[in-house]
């Protein structure tokens, strides 16, 4: 596994264990690049407060469940608020469903357990577990990861539901320079693959792109000589959506799985 990367340029575009990231690919013999593709992480504390206080007061039918962090910040935020305790009642008494197995985690270290989840780590997986209950007319929460759900919000809503959403963190973009610079080694090929942690990341990538005229051009880079790589099917998911189809995933959803991944694939094809 030493070498599976030797002369491999890798662009990061996830801020989050970048150089953790960069240390293994280097480890493997490759080069990587940061090219933060996100901007940090922004809690609205007030606005999150407020949406808490009328979950609590008003508990729902269903709790939806989508990231593990998305959780943790509910559970912190109602904490502050002293109604720690009166949150996790209120989520034992509601039908849980939950995406992910961090999520899972999160709230099996609170003692509790869903209802429903995903089959595969993604919002497909997780409608797919949806579809065995009538929703018809139930209220349900649904937590939102830092980026809106319109596909998973419209199928709830399709289904009956009526839907609250709440965004316990926001993405914001990152700088303008370290998208207009990943964007031209993609479309010049100076990269070899890119890694991305989180549909952000694709969707300012995608939008910068598309403002400059340059998506058609980035598209093709990326099924021709620059490999995407996920770090789980969520993310991939959005690939998908954004045009992109060459797309390497791990069987484990971890930020260092996806380097080790894309050493075997490359291993792979030689």
């Amino acid at each position: 596994m030493a070498d599976q990367l030797q002369g491999v340029i890798i662009a990061l575009a996830g801020p989050r264990k970048s150089e953790e990231l960069a240390k293994l690919v280097t480890n493997m013999g490759g080069t990587a690049l940061l090219r933060p593709a996100q901007g940090t992480v922004f809690l609205d504390g007030e606005e999150l407060r407020r949406d808490l206080a009328a979950w609590i007061a008003d508990p729902p039918d269903w709790s939806i469940l989508t990231t593990g962090m998305g959780l943790d910040a509910l559970f912190e935020s109602a904490a502050g608020m002293g109604l720690e305790e009166k949150f996790r009642e209120v989520l034992a008494g509601s039908r849980i469903a939950a995406r992910g197995y961090k999520t899972v985690n999160a709230l099996k270290k609170r003692g509790l357990v869903p209802a429903v989840r995903d089959d595969d780590g993604s919002t497909s997986g997780l409608i797919r577990g949806l579809e065995a209950y009538d929703l018809r007319g139930a209220r349900a929460v649904l937590q939102l990861h830092g980026d809106p759900a319109p596909r998973l919000n419209a199928w709830l809503q399709e289904a009956g539901a009526s839907v609250q959403q709440i965004l316990p963190y926001k993405h914001l973009p990152p700088e303008e320079e370290s998208l207009a610079l990943l964007l031209e080694e993609i479309i010049q090929g100076k990269v070899d693959a890119v890694t991305f942690t989180s549909a952000p990341q694709i969707r300012f990538l995608a939008e910068y792109a598309e403002s400059r005229g340059m998506l058609p051009a980035m598209l093709e880079a990326f099924e021709t000589s620059v490999l995407a790589v996920s770090v789980g099917k969520v993310t991939a998911d959005s690939l998908k959506e954004a045009g992109i189809s060459r797309i390497v995933v791990p069987e484990q959803e971890r930020m260092g799985s996806m380097i080790v991944e894309l050493g075997r694939y490359l291993a792979a094809r030689q």
